[in-house]
């Protein structure tokens, strides 16, 4: 297989989902060749509706595209894009590269990135942060690192789907890290949130007053702000879910014991967050967290207006 040439590049999106889509469909609109590849047939209609053209595997996107996306949920599917029997490594022209947006440990980052590179691609660590609307307009922030060559490859996909872009350093895991570290406050503001809400609930506040003397206090924050509204809508559809911080939390958890080092603050939201999922709002939005004190304390959050009961 020959070298990329140095045409428009062409890009790639694995991973359909409410990012992914969102990044997919704010590069299509500013005029770029975008393939996307997804598991589920009806998000690749959407895509194709929307303008896109769509590959039925990671190896067929591949001969299509020399920047690639991958805005799937977890290492494991990273692996499977990457390296399965329909994966892109085989199929991509070398010195291709490829952003991997997914939150994974920082330790298999760098494998991945050993891996890649052995195979004659780059990578970016090119973890992401914003939530769906923000990739929809193209506005993520994505904590990067990768080499100076890489960067100058992939800068139409990332001027596109990004606000800001920080570059973090040359050596692949610096991304993860930083994502890491987001997460863990991410994952212990929404338990945190939901934990303030409940108790205002059962003090006998109105959740609808909580909310506007917090977001106007010095107790504010932005996943209270945003994530509790949901909760007062009482609307649980998975924007990002339960489960994904089950996952998240999870990393911060294994990566503190890699360096021997207490996480107990997170691992207290961790607990929150599999209670969640134990009782069977794992896909629901992660403010469902605070249904485990519905449970627990038998406070009565607020109904989904739509049809008078919870979703």
């Amino acid at each position: 297989m020959s070298d990329i040439s140095a045409s428009t590049p062409r890009i790639g999106v694995i991973g359909l989902g409410a990012m992914g889509m969102g990044t997919a469909t704010a590069l299509l609109e500013q005029g770029m060749t975008v393939t996307g590849c997804d598991v589920s047939p009806s998000a690749c209609r959407a895509f194709e509706d929307a303008g896109g053209q769509c590959a039925a595997t990671p190896a067929e996107l591949a001969r299509h595209c020399e920047i690639v996306l991958l805005v799937v949920v977890n290492a494991d599917q990273v692996e499977q894009v990457l390296f399965g029997d329909q994966g892109l490594v085989g199929h991509l022209a070398p010195g291709s590269v490829v952003l991997q947006c997914a939150t994974v440990a920082p330790s298999i980052a760098r494998r991945l990135g050993e891996r890649l590179a052995e195979a004659g691609l780059a990578m970016i660590d090119a973890p992401i942060s914003g939530g769906a609307a923000k990739a929809r307009a193209g506005q993520l922030s994505v904590m990067a690192s990768g080499t100076s060559a890489a960067f100058d490859k992939a800068s139409p996909a990332l001027d596109g789907m990004a606000a800001t872009v920080y570059r973090l350093g040359e050596e692949v895991g610096i991304g993860s890290s930083m994502k890491l570290v987001n997460q863990l406050l991410a994952g212990v503001h929404i338990a945190t949130a939901a934990e303030a809400l409940a108790l205002g609930i059962r003090l006998g506040l109105d959740p609808e007053t909580v909310y506007e003397v917090i977001t106007h206090s010095a107790g504010n924050s932005w996943m209270f702000e945003n994530r509790v509204p949901h909760i007062l809508k009482g609307d649980y559809t998975p924007l990002s879910a339960v489960d994904i911080f089950v996952k998240d939390l999870n990393i911060v958890h294994d990566t503190g014991r890699e360096l021997a080092m207490p996480t107990p603050v997170a691992a207290s939201a961790l607990q929150q967050f599999t209670a969640a999922k134990g009782a069977g709002f794992g896909r629901e939005d992660d403010s469902a967290v605070i249904k485990v004190y519905e449970r627990l304390s038998g406070i009565t959050l607020p109904e989904a207006a739509n049809d008078g009961g919870e979703v």
